[in-house]
Parts: C-alpha cells; sequence; structure tokens
C-alpha cells in the first residue's frame, strides 16, 4: 500500500492531520501551510476545502487513496447516513480499534503490532490492520509481546476509553462492545465534506 513517510509537520500545518508521537505539533506551532509561501497562500476554492477534509481523513486513518474509496463506495451501498457509516467503517478497523484502546500512541504504531502477527480475533491470527471488527468480536495480544504493550499502556490516558468497547488492561483483551454512534467520535471531522467530494 501506498503510505506517506513523509514529516508528521506537514500534514499537521496543511490538514489538521494529528501525530500524537510528535511533541512539535502543539498550538505554538504555526498554522499556516508548509512551504516558502504556505503563509500567503490565496483563499481556498470550494472544490480545495473538500479536498483537504477528504485528505485529513484519509491520512489521520492511515487508508490510501484506493481504500478510502472503497469505504465510500460502501458507506453510499448501506442505509442510513452515508458519512456517518464512513467513519463508523473506519473506526472498526483493527488497527484503530487497539489505538483506541491505548494498545498504542499512534496508529502507525498498532498498525505495526498487527502486522507482526500479535494480535488475536476470536481467538485466531490476524494481520491484517484494515481487518473490519464486528460487534462481540474479542481481540487478545500474544503474550510475547504483552510486557512492552503494558509499558506503552502506562503512558496513555485510559481515563478517555471509548465507550463502545470493554478493555481489560490486565488481560490485555478488548471486547467489541458496539459500533460507535457519530456524536462519540471526533467532532472536528466535516465528513459531509467528503460526501459533497464525491458526489461531483
Amino acid at each position: 500500500m501506498a503510505r506517506y513517510k513523509g514529516p508528521t509537520n506537514k500534514l499537521f500545518r496543511n490538514y489538521g492531520v494529528k501525530d500524537l508521537s510528535n511533541r512539535k505539533l502543539t498550538s505554538s506551532m504555526r498554522q499556516s501551510a508548509s512551504g516558502q509561501h504556505g503563509a500567503v497562500r490565496k483563499k481556498l476554492s470550494e472544490y480545495a476545502i473538500h479536498l483537504n477534509e477528504k485528505q485529513k481523513i484519509r491520512l489521520t486513518y492511515l487508508v490510501s487513496e484506493k481504500q478510502f474509496a472503497k469505504y465510500y463506495n460502501e458507506a453510499a451501498r448501506r442505509k442510513g447516513v452515508t458519512g456517518t457509516i464512513l467513519l463508523q467503517l473506519l473506526e472498526s478497523r483493527l488497527d484503530n480499534i487497539l489505538f483506541r484502546a491505548g494498545f498504542g500512541i499512534t496508529r502507525k504504531q498498532t498498525r505495526q503490532i498487527v502486522n507482526h502477527g500479535h494480535v488475536l480475533v476470536n481467538g485466531r491470527k490476524v494481520d491484517i490492520p484494515s481487518y473490519l471488527v464486528k460487534p462481540g468480536d474479542v481481540i487478545t495480544v500474544k503474550s510475547k509481546s504483552s510486557q512492552y504493550l503494558k509499558d506503552v499502556m502506562e503512558l496513555i490516558d485510559m481515563a478517555c476509553a471509548p465507550a463502545w468497547m470493554t478493555i481489560d488492561k490486565d488481560a490485555l483483551k478488548i471486547t467489541f462492545d458496539r459500533i460507535p454512534e457519530r456524536e462519540e467520535l471526533d467532532p472536528e471531522i466535516k465528513e459531509h465534506l467528503v460526501i459533497e467530494y464525491y458526489s461531483k
């Protein structure tokens, strides 16, 4: 999969994508776009606003352009609010669930944990970060990586654990209880702009 491997500072300045492992991403950082002429960039067109929001969501969840289009098509096919369903699909990814549960500081870290085969879903090894977890699924981590994850989790505030999953920190077990509601997800995301982008 084609992945962005450049500076995360640029993603933050251009789209607002935050990498929690990067301490430079603070409120004191310049809010202008990256590049020599970023501070004097002209007002964005309607298309650019839609595109930027799409890129922000795509890069936040570490999804390729092709994958993101597939998620949109699947969301549009299902009954309900397309934008909400799109976010629910992204939130149901295995790497994202591990991130939300505090098993990694960033989604890149939890993606690597899944890729290296340390994760079991309902007792079966799953090494695909984009695997869509279903309500009722139980996610566990192999014992050989347990101490490392427990050390990582000590650095993360578990008080903000999502209400739609049950986390057993000692057993390193996650039970995905239900699909999250829109009001429980990031309020800064403007998914309606993405729908408008694909509707044109």
